[in-house]
């Protein structure tokens, strides 16, 4: 498991509703960091329908979700998983942090 976190950007740049991108050195992959009513969450930013950026897309803070634009598949932002087709497998969700006045995420997997 990576030790190795990715700067996101500064915890003042990331407000409520809003979303900042960032691609994970050590593995590659593209992270998405949502700001969900002052509660940070990461994801991978690959919808796991037919890779695109989620981040394309648009976060519903009522839903707690983001929407692929590519095909309209919703992830919630708390856990990854699939809320309607055509997605049906989950995005990976990583690990965040808030430090030294920065925001930090990471890919987790193996």
């Amino acid at each position: 498991m990576s030790e190795n976190w990715t700067w996101i950007c500064a915890t003042d740049e990331l407000l409520p509703g809003e979303m900042k991108t960032a691609f994970d050195e050590i593995t590659g992959a593209g992270i998405v960091v949502v700001n969900l009513d002052g509660t940070l969450y990461a994801l991978e930013d690959r919808c796991s329908h037919e890779e695109f950026e989620l981040s394309a897309g648009s976060v519903d803070p009522d839903e707690g979700s983001i929407e692929c634009v590519l095909h309209g598949a919703r992830f919630d932002l708390r856990d990854g998983r699939a809320l309607c087709a055509p997605a049906y497998e989950p995005v990976p969700k990583f690990p965040v942090k808030t430090e030294h006045g920065g925001v930090w995420a990471r890919d987790d997997r193996g």
